[in-house]
């Protein structure tokens, strides 16, 4: 009698209990893998899809990755249609009804902040746009409080529980967060008003934050590959209307850039874009450390 009391006990624990303690989170990029961290702790668990060498707009809808959504139970991404090319189908072949678009297990950091260079009109001859806006937001270091605090907010609709953990990480980090863009708005003075060249529209976020000015793309349009009539074009712009340095994505080829850098005689600089796209880009805080360090750098040489 004693065992089938037991067994039914736990019957009972099992039916009501959650199979994980953690938040299972299926994080799109770096950036948001390690803001998940920073506001989660040992209560969320936290899958990242890409890495910073790779290309976020590209990557391929594996079975890996099918099978991670699958258990997850948030996905944190960027949206504003960056990962549209392979995120709807990993969604639809999990066949998971958590992480759906437009319930509280599906979190865009685009939704949270103002976007920028939204199109006034959407033709497919312009280029690889995004009808939402830029969806680079991550590039200004100031989007991460507002979007830790809606983050928060989020852990604490899907897991009750540890609702006041979450929100006092959320302090915390923000807390720390404040002091390091403190220092690295007194580091980045020197960079205000500096023209620069981009090699692709990742970039308006940070133009915007430190001031830069943008001359020109190395792309004749968004995401398509430069050809050599059109560097020639930018560089005949150069003559006039000069840069201080040219600007890629680690994750991008930088041919084209080394070939604008080499002509007109101005640095080409490799920034991280995300945790990971350098070796020094380990973590949130140094992601920023090291893009001011090579800009700077590059301005001095």
């Amino acid at each position: 009698m004693t065992r089938v009391i037991f067994a039914t006990a736990l019957l009972t624990l099992g039916l009501t209990a959650p199979a994980f303690a953690d938040l299972r989170i299926f994080a799109c990029e770096p950036e948001w893998a390690a803001l998940s961290t920073e506001i989660g702790g040992d209560k969320v668990s936290v899958y990242t899809a890409t890495t910073g060498k790779q290309d976020p707009h590209t990557i391929q809808a594996r079975p890996s990755l099918i099978a991670r959504a699958r258990r997850a139970d948030l996905t944190v991404c960027n949206g504003a249609q960056l990962e549209i090319a392979w995120l709807p189908m990993i969604i639809r072949q999990s066949a998971n009804q958590r992480i759906l678009p437009g319930t509280p297990g599906s979190f865009e950091a685009a939704d949270f902040v103002p976007l920028k260079e939204v199109p006034s009109s959407l033709d497919r001859s312009q280029g690889d746009i995004h009808a939402a806006g830029n969806p680079h937001v991550q590039a200004d270091p100031r989007n991460m409080l507002q979007l830790g605090k809606a983050l928060s907010e989020r852990f604490a609709e899907l897991d009750p529980p540890n609702a006041a953990l979450y929100a006092a990480r959320y302090q915390d980090f923000a807390a720390r967060w404040k002091t390091a863009l403190a220092g690295w708005q007194a580091k980045a003075a020197p960079l205000k008003g500096v023209p620069v060249l981009v090699q692709h529209r990742s970039w308006i976020y940070l133009e915007t934050w430190l001031g830069l000015t943008r001359i020109a793309e190395l792309e004749p349009k968004p995401g398509v590959p430069p050809s050599s009539g059109h560097l020639a074009r930018v560089l005949a712009q150069l003559q006039t209307t000069p840069a201080r340095m040219v600007i890629r994505a680690a994750y991008e080829d930088g041919r084209p850039s080394s070939f604008i850098a080499k002509r007109a005689g101005i640095p080409a600089v490799m920034l991280p874009y995300t945790i990971g796209g350098t070796d020094k880009a380990t973590d949130l805080f140094s992601l920023y450390d090291d893009t001011l360090d090579r800009l700077l750098k590059a301005l001095n040489r």
